[in-house]
């Protein structure tokens, strides 16, 4: 275990250097939300942390220090105001099951428990700074507090969903080298088929109440562990976790993050796009496995002293998450589109949610039916945010905004984002090109820092003086940033560009969608043209398909261009999806090109 002399003072080093910027005090000083009502009953919230967006960007100044660590700069920050009475005591983390369980822990709670974890990773295991564990739970505390136990070892975590295959973890542990794996009892028998192939492996930790042979018993050891333990020293740069991207257009990518990219960087989410304070209460129903849990289940509210509510819900269950939400002081709602479109579905008239005055979406772009479909019968609207794995926030729909259903919203005070051609030229409004992000002369601390083990996939990323994310979008003349689909997913059809999204959310218009998606198809013609998958909702699955067909093309030519109408479509009962719900549109396009190719005898 490394004695860490520096940490105390660091840690005041770092309060007193947060509290000299006037956007920093926001997160010592707790406002009290207040909203009103628009004509049409709707509520309308103003800000807790900024008065607009011109303010929200000249607040925005961030200082890093050369040593940081989130558990003790940040968390134990909020235990040492809260014993000396500059806050009052708050629940840092209130987690709730099917069963009635719950657990409630405030910031001492959670610093005390995390130090014994902290313990058993670095004296039972050995671990040092600098090696990887593997973590694998669902929405238990445990994983809460393993993250922080990682952060005070200077390990770095490796998060990954419980929905992995074997053959999955077995590539992320041959090609991460963990040491370390930690899982419960539904996947420890597919990690014992598999370690026999991973030399680096050398501790499974397993969080059962039951023992398993060749496992070491997590809860036994966190019950004899020693709660004393001494934060290492990380400098803001080391690495502190290791994503695993979703893949949703090629292999995973190993996506290395640093102590301050998020531990920092989730500022401009949690003060600003999530609109904090201390007396809120945050649910994100991401799955534990993403990076968008270390978004909105950790960094952002904690950064703000927020509490992170936790339904442990086996799969996401509709009626769970309304019922919870009328149920529990919930005040800030945070999910992914898919999770919308499933929750309009339902009678959301017949539920009353008291204390839920901000929700927000993110992980793809949310259509403007579902937004108006969840305003008129909650009267809340949903603000869209976009980022990746590799990056913060980089565009969102903040409070005090204008909201333009289907747009992203304006750049993050974090990002100087632009629209740019292949030659890293910044493009005017109105133009489609890749969007972007300034990253030179100087990188910003908020984005990734490599791509482990692949400096060219790293370098590929940059394009003149910008870093590009691989989506395409166009910028309006009022600065607000529309997506137009990912760079390989953009249909070229005798000559026209037409962005997925656009076509989708035309579909979802009409009653008898209930999702689809849409890609590129052969044609001899024209080269490729639009093709729409269409799950019908259920009053329309026995209508004659023809006719319903020629429906939704005539719809699609009324909402949006004529050009763009998709030229074949195909109803499906589902769409495939990655484990953290995003659409495979490349699993269809390559479907679909093999039935052409079958068909064509090519």
């Amino acid at each position: 275990m490394q004695n860490n002399l520096k940490g105390p003072i660091m840690a005041c080093a770092v309060v007193q250097l947060l509290l000299k910027t006037q956007s920093f005090r926001f997160l010592w000083t707790p406002l009290t939300a207040s909203f009103r009502f628009s004509k049409k009953g709707y509520r309308v919230l103003a800000p807790q942390n900024f008065l607009n967006y011109e303010s929200l960007k000249q607040q925005y100044k961030p200082e890093v220090p050369e040593y940081f660590n989130f558990a003790t700069d940040v968390l134990d920050k909020w235990t040492e105001m809260e014993k000396e009475g500059k806050r009052s005591t708050r629940l840092a983390l209130w987690w709730v099951n099917d069963k009635g369980d719950e657990v409630r822990w405030n910031f001492e709670e959670l610093g005390f428990r995390s130090r014994k974890v902290a313990n058993v990773l670095s004296e039972v295991c050995g671990l040092q700074k600098g090696d990887r564990v593997m973590l694998i739970l669902p929405r238990i505390p445990e994983w809460w507090l393993i993250n922080v136990a990682c952060m005070r070892t200077g390990t770095v975590l490796i998060p990954g969903t419980t929905q992995l295959t074997a053959k999955d973890i077995l590539h992320r542990v041959q090609t991460s080298k963990a040491k370390c794996i930690i899982t419960d009892h539904v996947l420890a028998p597919a990690i014992d088929c598999i370690v026999s192939k991973c030399q680096s492996l050398k501790f499974k930790l397993i969080v059962s109440e039951d023992h398993l042979e060749g496992w070491l018993n997590f809860k036994d050891l966190f019950t004899n562990a020693n709660a004393d333990h001494n934060c290492v020293t990380t400098r803001n740069q080391d690495p502190m976790t290791i994503f695993f991207t979703s893949g949703t257009t090629g292999s995973p990518k190993m996506t290395e993050h640093s102590h301050s990219s998020y531990g920092i960087g989730q500022t401009v989410n949690g003060r600003y796009w999530l609109d904090l304070t201390s007396s809120d209460v945050l649910w994100n129903t991401s799955d534990t496995g993403w990076a968008k849990s270390a978004w909105s289940s950790i960094f952002a509210p904690w950064i703000q002293g927020a509490c992170v509510f936790i339904h442990s819900m086996p799969r996401f269950d509709p009626t769970t998450v309304l019922d919870t939400l009328s149920k529990f002081p919930i005040t800030t709602f945070c999910s992914a589109p898919t999770a919308y479109r499933m929750l309009v579905q339902h009678n959301l008239t017949s539920y009353k949610f008291k204390s839920l005055q901000h929700c927000v979406s993110a992980g793809e772009p949310i259509n403007p039916e579902v937004m108006e479909q969840w305003k008129k019968q909650t009267g809340l609207d949903i603000y869209e945010g976009y980022g990746q794995t590799e990056t913060v926030l980089v565009c969102g729909t903040f409070k005090g905004m204008k909201i333009k259903p289907g747009s992203m919203g304006m750049p993050s005070p974090a990002y100087d984002v632009k629209i740019i051609d292949e030659h890293g030229n910044v493009l005017p409004p109105g133009e489609e090109g890749d969007i972007a992000i300034k990253a030179r002369p100087t990188r910003p601390f908020c984005l990734f820092t490599r791509y482990i083990d692949d400096p060219e996939r790293t370098d590929s990323t940059l394009q003149g003086n910008f870093y590009v994310t691989g989506d395409r979008g166009i910028v309006d003349e009022d600065g607000y940033f529309w997506f137009v689909g990912r760079a390989d997913d953009v249909i070229n059809s005798a000559g026209y560009r037409i962005g997925p999204f656009e076509v989708e959310s035309a579909l979802i218009e009409h009653p008898a969608v209930v999702e689809s998606a849409v890609v590129s198809s052969p044609d001899p013609i024209r080269g490729e043209v639009v093709k729409a998958f269409v799950v019908l909702a259920s009053d329309y699955v026995s209508h004659d398909p023809e006719k319903l067909i020629k429906e939704l093309q005539d719809h699609v030519k009324k909402v949006t261009a004529p050009y763009k109408y998709p030229r074949k479509v195909e109803f499906v009962q589902q769409l495939p999806k990655t484990v953290s719900g995003k659409i495979r549109r490349n699993e269809l396009h390559k479907q679909d090109e093999l039935t052409f190719c079958l068909h064509s005898g090519t």
